[in-house]
């Protein structure tokens, strides 16, 4: 999942992370100045429902605003070691 509160928050005029701290802990939700940083710049590995809700609430979005599926990466498959050394024979 790709997570887009800054690009949310900067959609509505918020630039600081400090801002949209201060908006949270008008509606309820404090955050410490860490957990704040990591919401900001990168994508939480969890969050709380009550919290997300609380997000949406004060940007005036959807959930799907701030969070988009992503393709996952798939690694190309690796050939056995007999079939690379059957094409390089070939291609000799």
């Amino acid at each position: 999942m790709k997570w887009n509160l800054r690009l949310v928050a900067a959609q509505r005029g918020i630039w600081k992370a400090t801002d949209l701290q201060r908006r949270f802990a008008e509606h309820g939700l404090v955050i410490s100045a860490g957990k704040m940083s990591g919401l900001w710049s990168k994508t939480p590995a969890s969050l709380k429902l009550d919290d997300l809700d609380i997000i949406c609430r004060v940007l005036g979005c959807e959930v799907g605003d701030l969070l988009e599926p992503e393709a996952p990466v798939v690694p190309a498959p690796r050939q056995p070691d007999v079939v690379r050394e059957t094409t390089a024979r070939i291609a000799e």
